[in-house]
């Protein structure tokens, strides 16, 4: 499935009911497709599992602290497979998960790893910022095991640095999420570069900036709420937040407007 424009979208400002709608959408393509979507979960699920067992060997739990405060920040890479799903749903095809995975495969080809690269290093830029935020509140305290480290951050210093970090993070994540909330969607439907499309990314989400931090919010905290138990929940959240990330850029892009107009 080659991208079906080369133009760069215009993309409208939002409204409640476009939130709404697209969340709405995304449990309807979840419920549509749930077993290619199960499958791309798992790599959710799975990498938070991997995390947490190297936490729990290693003994040193401030690494999970981090990993988990910044798995937002690459969630959007994974969600390219629910992306296609979507598309192709919409499109009035038949899900066919080896389809999807041969598209996103192809993917690797085009400019969608550049901006993967930036999301990476920003990834990784966030763990060496976090370590020097531990090292500087709590360097000297003992970090045993996993069961015993919590009671760490409930001391002053620990909260200081939970502060901190949570505050610095915040700020990781708004980065991200302007830089990728339309501009992966826009790689995967247009033929444009990965600049053009973060900058309109970008661009969007600085032009209604309350109204897309409460959306990004809201994708957080029901990303960090469904870690528990084990990371199972992701196997439900990350589909249909997938979803419904591919129906808010298709409605608010040009093409989307002309479709709701025909509908009308």
């Amino acid at each position: 499935m080659a991208p079906q424009s080369r133009n760069i979208p215009i993309l409208r400002k939002p409204t409640p009911q476009d939130f709404r709608t697209s969340l709405a959408l995304g449990v309807q393509d979840f419920r549509a497709a749930p077993l290619p979507a199960f499958f791309f979960a798992s790599f959710f699920a799975l990498a938070g599992m991997v995390m947490a067992l190297i936490t729990y060997w290693t003994g040193q739990t401030f690494w999970l602290v981090l990993a988990v405060l910044g798995f937002p920040l690459i969630g959007t890479l994974g969600a390219v497979g629910f992306y296609d799903i979507s598309r192709r749903l919409s499109q009035g095809e038949t899900i066919l998960l080896r389809d999807v995975i041969r598209f996103v495969w192809t993917l690797r080809k085009g400019q969608l790893p550049w901006l993967a690269t930036i999301i990476i290093v920003i990834f990784l830029f966030w763990f060496f910022l976090g370590h020097m935020i531990f090292a500087l509140f709590l360097g000297h305290s003992p970090m045993t095991n996993i069961s015993s480290s919590f009671g760490v951050f409930l001391s002053s210093q620990g909260v200081m640095m939970l502060v901190l970090g949570s505050i610095i993070g915040a700020l990781f994540a708004t980065l991200v999420f302007a830089l990728s909330i339309h501009a992966i969607p826009m790689l995967l439907d247009r033929d444009i570069d990965f600049m053009t499309a973060s900058l309109t990314s970008i661009s969007a989400v600085a032009d209604s900036f309350w109204r897309y931090l409460l959306w990004g919010l809201f994708i957080g905290v029901m990303t960090l709420l469904s870690m528990l138990p084990f990371f199972l929940g992701l196997f439900i959240t990350m589909p249909i937040l997938g979803h419904a990330t591919w129906h808010l850029y298709h409605r608010l892009s040009d093409e989307g407007a002309k479709e709701l107009s025909q509908e009308h």
